[in-house]
């Protein structure tokens, strides 16, 4: 695991698994990529082999030696559900997840209709447990078919990452989702974000009872445009994610 993650709606990062291949054009500047490839051919690095996709057995039982409960960003260099990933392995991931219940684990895909049947073969009949959260990310219309799947799986609690936001998402209908993440995307190329299309993801969240958590503007970095809309910080998580372990009804808090 690693700690003192900079990434602001977790507290920390596992990645049992790390690398990745690209799909959509949300992919095209991937930060993961960016970190991995600088350490490419490094002995003994993590990231000896850069952004190829690689399991890491040695690490799929670490949250079960941290007694502290964290919000925990599974796989923030990866993606659980390339299609590469065997089953096997996954499960495995599920397994730790299962046990390690007094952490809460958000697991985010872009493999959407993959890991729908994923989740909804392993709890058939039943939702996953509350602390497993399971999300998407949703980087312009196209990809809107992803927040579909996140509803037709079998989860107890959904979000969605809508990051980088490449262009206004018009109408959202997010009933069943519980959490929405907005940021632009930051690095050397990075994409502008404009104000009206986070306004509009905000203002229809709050309609429709959905968490709200503004992460960051974007930029050169991605702590150079900062993270006030309208002048104030949006900082919402469900409910549950301030008690980590069994959590309850799902309301909204944070930063109204």
């Amino acid at each position: 695991m690693a700690l003192g993650t900079t990434i602001e709606w977790t507290d920390a990062t596992w990645n049992p698994v790390a690398g990745c291949t690209k799909i959509t054009r949300g992919c095209d500047n991937c930060y993961a990529e960016r970190i991995a490839e600088r350490f490419r051919g490094v002995t003994g690095h993590p990231f000896e082999f850069g952004f190829d996709l690689t399991l890491r057995p040695h690490k799929l039982r670490e949250p079960l030696s941290w007694r502290s409960p964290k919000r925990i960003f599974v796989n923030s260099m990866s993606d659980l559900f390339h299609k590469e990933v065997p089953k096997d392995f996954i499960d495995r991931v599920f397994d730790t997840m299962e046990q390690a219940d007094w952490h809460i684990f958000q697991v985010l895909t872009k493999r959407s209709s993959l890991m729908r049947r994923y989740v909804n073969e392993r709890f058939a009949g039943r939702s996953a447990p509350p602390h497993i959260w399971l999300g998407v990310s949703v980087e312009d219309r196209k990809a809107l078919s992803r927040l579909v799947h996140l509803k037709q799986a079998n989860a107890s609690v959904r979000f969605v990452s809508f990051e980088p936001l490449l262009e206004d998402l018009a109408s959202l209908e997010l009933s069943g989702i519980h959490w929405a993440i907005v940021g632009g995307e930051s690095g050397p190329q990075a994409r502008p974000m404009q104000p009206e299309w986070v306004r509009s993801i905000r203002d229809q969240c709050r309609k429709q009872g959905v968490a709200f958590f503004f992460k960051q503007w974007g930029g050169l970095t991605s702590k150079a445009g900062g993270n006030r809309l309208d002048g104030r910080s949006w900082l919402q998580y469900p409910k549950m994610a301030t008690g980590c372990a069994r959590p309850g009804q799902l309301q909204v808090v944070g930063a109204q």
